[in-house]
């Protein structure tokens, strides 16, 4: 079982990778390919719940999801990402929303979309037992503020918070930074300023680790973000295959008799 430990001590020796899974078979079959970490992310409301944002999630629906990728991973480290108001606005909350991923749900991290708000309660966090992976750049829960989903930290001001940011998260304890949606070279700058590993997307090859939503990287997305790539086209198969089961239903050929069973000791009906 990967620790939290282990992530911490690739920053700069080897490369890591994260992906997401929202549901046991998923979790499985990304633990089974030797992932290092599984997000189960907010992105579960966009993903799979078809909400338009991840701002819906409750902390009771990640918490569903959280279970569920747990019970099936035994090698990944499970990290859960903390939804919309679930921290950062009473320390008391914050504490007992992510406090219940390790201790009910059986995570092993949680993730916080991070900004100057949250230096003090990764600390606390980290305090009490509980890892905080941090998460710089685009924000999605802040798609409201923005406006959509922008790059950030294009302009030399706004680079230098970003930096300053990522060095307060990692004194306060984080033990890793998700860059998202950021100038490559940026990136690469705060990944050579930190000693916690850094984990991109859309964030270019700099980092120390990359991380796609599980659906866009097997294929199953109908549209994916410019800095993702699919490895798959799992949804043309998945299509292919419903596509020949409403075929042989409709035509009789299935059920066909391997399928069925006869008992012989029934007698007939009236």
């Amino acid at each position: 079982m990967a620790t939290v430990r282990d992530i911490r001590e690739k920053a700069g020796d080897e490369r890591i990778t994260m992906l997401t899974a929202y549901d046991a078979p998923t979790a499985g079959i990304v633990d089974d390919a030797g992932v290092d970490v599984i997000l189960v992310g907010d992105s579960v409301g966009n993903v799979v719940l078809g909400h338009e944002t991840t701002v819906p999630v409750s902390v009771d629906g990640i918490a569903h999801h959280v279970g569920a990728v747990s019970r099936a991973t035994e090698d990944a480290l499970v990290v859960a990402d903390m939804p919309f108001l679930s921290f950062g606005v009473d320390e008391k909350d914050s504490l007992e929303n992510a406090g219940r991923m390790l201790k009910e749900e059986g995570a092993e991290a949680v993730k916080l979309e991070s900004g100057p708000h949250t230096v003090e309660l990764t600390e606390k966090m980290v305090q009490l037992g509980i890892p905080v992976m941090a998460h710089l750049g685009l924000t999605p829960q802040h798609v409201n503020q923005y406006g959509g989903y922008p790059r950030q930290g294009t302009d030399q001001a706004a680079a230098e918070r970003m930096l300053e940011l990522a060095i307060e998260h990692e004194e306060a304890g984080a033990f890793s930074l998700v860059l998202e949606h950021v100038p490559s070279n940026l990136a690469a700058e705060i990944t050579d300023a930190l000693d916690i590993p850094t984990i991109g997307i859309g964030a270019g090859p700099h980092c120390d680790g990359q991380v796609l939503v599980f659906d866009d990287a097997v294929g199953i997305s109908e549209w994916t973000p410019t800095f993702s790539e699919q490895f798959g086209n799992v949804r043309a198969e998945m299509e292919s295959a419903v596509n020949d089961y409403v075929s042989a239903v409709e035509s009789g050929e299935f059920p066909a008799d391997e399928h069925s069973h006869e008992e012989s000791d029934l007698e007939e009906l009236y």
